[in-house]
């Protein structure tokens, strides 16, 4: 059969009859079964990313709703935020955050936004459907709805007032391309390895204090080299003066630290060896280099002055009188470079919180930076870097820094550095005002909750999630962007009057006209009264929208719009039963749902989840449009049918959330083990049933096996005491989540049912044993046809449908009334039938089988020459 062909009759059916709504009436009554769908962007086409995951929930809710809950599935769609932004970005030829401003206008930004983030919702719904995932479309929530964002507020306010929101000045990741800053998270999503240009620079000490010496620094951003503000040793490390002839005519001075000498020599090809030289200290060697001093700990330097390379200070007296001196600090190691960092507080974590120690800058006042907002450097050193990107303007300092006798040596240096998730292109560290979120005051409450709750595999939640929430950082929550929830902070001119508004209605009390809308270009106008008084202007919001990871991490609240409606129904229903996403939503939604759902309510707002692996390309590259590595699909559902896909995916290391590397071939040969087996053992039943009514005269009915039990032989006991060992199996390790587990031992089951239990009990089905026989094998086929339709059901919604279908068929069958194997409850298991001696029994004769075929296989005698003798030892 052409299973896509038949996936469709299937997908015709479920729509005549409404089966996903009927399905959900039938179970209204029934224990809530809570699930929360993480919401995809519309601006994209779904990838097998989305569809494994799609496959996964689709998987649990069916069987949630298999035994006897009512599982609400509402899909959502993430609307706001810089995926959306880019993508206009790149069509109206933004170049940055006052482009948007001042040549189109927030308000045609936002509307032009809003016109693309459902740009492929029908694509979207076909191919979900067509996975045949059960999910409600119609009231899908999305969150640029005013509910949606007016909840968002809600949750801002509750944070707000929890004393857990504050404003500050920091260096944060950013990006440049999108003119915004990100979270640590964000930051932390997607590292590439690059290769850069490293230089190793002199820093000629002032003549004061040592006329001919340098430091010698090494950076992996000489890009940073003009806000150099100090230089940074290790306090305790041994440093040396070192003698070197790069030059006939060229004798330098350098310091740098003993354990770095060697690695120097090799680079500049001097060919000296550190240890000699070292161990002769005040000897020069036979090419004129010597190490002039040695042992001298790092903490000696502290407070000596040098000569900056570039001018950028001096016009400043506050800031000339602050920089260009030594500092120490224990994170200067002996791993890479010089052990001598040069700090530039506006570019790195690091260097700001040294030079913040140092007084070098001050707390939440301004860092002097020559880069701008988009990562092009500022008209400080003529007209040459004017407007050059950071990443283009090594090739221009170069000379500057040739010209100074500064540049000792540049190599090419590979190494991991963040590149922004949306554009891909690579981030830097800038100094921003932003909102934070204090997560690192409700730590201990995340680590507590996060050991409460379920995770499959157990090592995502032990290790890698557990790991990420040890190490949290205060959340930046602000973009300096347009198109999202605008942060409802409104503050007085002179910055010391905050008032946050938690509702439209609120904020309706200080605007005439009706509110239906709180984008920015719809809000940003409305002022509100200073309490102060009238003589004190009026408070204005701030410019900052939200993270769009903020408002997807507040989705369970924020999709029934609470607390203004539904309050009693979301407040049963928390925290869900379970969610699943992929691997790298440890960093990103499983984070953001934690960190709100603890602040709100004490608890993680999930109780169970799965998380899957990454989907790669057959070769096991990302899959890519443009390198062709990959069948789309749509194109290889169309051909092989979506439950040979979803097989393959459920089966997959996927699972056990491990990369897998996605073949065509692999999802082919699950057609020829699973589906061609089972439909045919499904053939074979009818074709025998019409024999046996050919030959009877009379309709073929089936009997209750309790009744059968006595005539049963030992293979018909066996295939129905595995059935019964199915079962239990089956609802123990879906109820843990473990579909992976599930999932194999239904594989299992059906190679037992198809290559033994059939294949031995061809002749009983034929009638050529007894008419006994035959009524026997042919209830017991059909049972565990039925069972099987049920138990694979959540896993091969189409194949099951269809052999149920089939099965409704046959006069008598109790399942008539049943108009979907999707409505069936999932069977009880029955310890009347099991009986584990005979599957011990039959176990022991596979093996001996499988043995002899292993022996023909090794003589490479054909299966169909009969051994003349046959000798089995069982040890038992």
């Amino acid at each position: 059969p052409h299973f896509a062909s038949l996936e469709q009759d299937i997908l015709a059916y479920w729509r005549e009859i409404d089966a996903f709504g009927r399905s959900l009436a039938l179970n209204r009554d029934k224990p809530p079964f809570t699930f929360y769908d993480g919401p995809p962007f519309a601006t994209g086409l779904p990838h097998y990313g989305h569809i494994l995951a799609g496959i996964i929930k689709d998987v649990v809710t069916r069987f949630a709703h298999q035994t006897g809950h009512c599982v609400p599935r509402r899909f959502g769609w993430d609307c706001h935020g810089l995926p959306v932004e880019y993508e206009i970005d790149k069509k109206l030829g933004v170049k940055d955050r006052f482009d948007t401003i001042n040549r189109i206008g927030i308000a045609a930004y936002n509307e032009e936004c809003r016109a693309i983030v459902t740009r492929y919702v029908a694509e979207w719904r076909n191919t979900v459907e067509r996975v045949g995932r059960w999910i409600d479309f119609d009231n899908a929530y999305k969150t640029m709805d005013l509910g949606f964002m007016e909840s968002v507020w809600w949750v801002f306010g509750q944070l707000f007032d929890k004393q857990l929101v504050y404003k500050d000045y920091k260096i944060m990741p950013y990006s440049p391309v999108c003119c915004t800053p990100l979270s640590n998270f964000e930051a932390s999503q997607n590292y590439k390895d690059i290769s850069d240009t490293t230089v190793t620079v002199a820093f000629p000490l002032r003549e004061s204090t040592a006329p001919s010496c340098a430091f010698l620094a090494w950076t992996t951003t000489p890009w940073t080299l003009p806000s150099n503000a100090v230089l940074c040793v290790s306090p305790t490390l041994p440093y040396c003066l070192v003698e070197l002839r790069l030059q006939p005519d060229c004798v330098r001075r350098f310091w740098l630290l003993e354990a770095r000498l060697a690695s120097l020599l090799a680079a500049l090809k001097l060919g000296s060896d550190a240890d000699a030289l070292l161990r002769a200290a005040g000897r020069a060697d036979e090419r004129g280099h010597r190490v002039v001093l040695r042992g001298v700990a790092g903490a000696s330097f502290v407070g000596l002055r040098y000569q900056p390379l570039f001018d950028v200070y001096s016009a400043d007296p506050q800031w000339r009188d602050r920089v260009g001196r030594v500092v120490a600090d224990d994170y200067v190691t002996d791993s890479v470079g010089t052990g001598v960092v040069h700090c530039a507080p506006a570019f790195g974590e690091d260097d700001y919180r040294i030079c913040l120690r140092e007084g070098v800058v001050r707390s939440g006042e301004p860092v002097p930076c020559h880069v701008d907002e988009a990562g092009r450097f500022l008209a400080l050193f003529g007209n040459e870097l004017d407007g050059v990107y950071f990443r283009d303007a090594y090739k221009l300092l170069k000379p500057l820094l040739k010209a100074q006798n500064a540049l000792i040596l540049a190599e090419t240096y590979v190494h991991s550095y963040p590149h922004c998730w949306r554009s891909d292109a690579p981030l830097l560290y800038y100094p921003v005002s932003s909102w934070f979120v204090k997560v690192t005051a409700v730590k201990e409450l995340l680590l507590q909750s996060n050991a409460q709750t379920r995770w499959v595999p157990a090592a995502i939640q032990e290790k890698r999630f557990r790991n990420w929430l040890a190490d949290a950082k205060d959340w930046c929550i602000s973009r300096n962007r347009f198109w999202g929830t605008p942060i409802p902070i409104w503050v007085s001119e002179d910055q010391t009057v905050t008032k946050v508004v938690s509702s439209v209605a609120e904020l309706q009390q200080h605007c005439e006209r009706p509110i239906t809308d709180i984008h920015r270009h719809f809000i940003d106008d409305i002022t509100l009264p200073d309490p102060r008084g009238a003589a004190f202007p009026p408070l204005r919001r701030v410019e900052a929208v939200f993270d769009c990871w903020f408002e997807s991490g507040a989705m369970p609240y924020a999709q029934s719009h609470y607390p203004f409606e539904n309050a009693a129904q979301f407040e049963t229903q928390f925290p869900a039963d379970f969610i699943a996403e992929g691997l790298d939503q440890t960093r990103g939604w499983f984070y953001t749902l934690t960190v709100l759902g603890c602040i709100l309510f004490g608890k993680a707002p999930f109780k169970n989840v799965i998380v899957n692996g990454l989907v790669l390309a057959a070769d096991g590259k990302k899959m890519s449009k443009r390198l062709r590595n990959y069948t789309p699909p749509e194109q290889l559902i169309d051909s092989v049918g979506a439950d040979a896909v979803r097989l393959f995916l459920i089966n997959s290391p996927a699972l056990k959330a491990e990369p897998i590397c996605f073949a065509d071939d692999a999802v082919r040969s699950v057609i020829k083990d699973v589906l061609l087996p089972w439909y045919h053992t499904l053939r074979f039943f009818f074709q025998e049933k019409t024999r046996f009514e050919r030959k009877t005269g009379a309709d073929w009915q089936p009997t209750p096996l309790a009744e059968l039990r006595a005539q049963c032989k030992e293979l018909d006991r066996w295939i129905l005491s595995k059935a019964q060992s199915l079962i239990r199996y089956y609802r123990a390790e879906m109820a843990a989540y473990r579909l992976y587990n599930a999932c194999k031992e239904l594989n299992e089951f059906l190679k037992h049912l198809t290559n033994w239990y059939v294949r031995l009990n061809r002749d009983n089905m034929r009638g050529q044993a007894s008419h006994a026989d035959c009524v026997v094998t042919l209830n017991v086929v059909y049972s565990v046809l039925h069972t099987l339709a049920l138990l694979m059901a959540p896993v091969t919604p189409f194949m099951s449908e269809f052999v149920f279908q089939r099965l409704r068929t046959i006069r008598g069958a109790a399942l008539a009334e049943c108009a979907s194997v999707h409505f069936a409850e999932l069977p009880q298991f029955d310890a009347a039938f099991v009986d584990l001696a005979v599957e011990q029994d039959v176990l022991t004769f596979q093996h001996v089988v499988e043995a002899c075929r292993l022996q023909r296989d090794r003589n490479k005698l054909p299966i169909k020459r009969m051994a003349r003798k046959l000798t089995v030892s069982l040890h038992r």
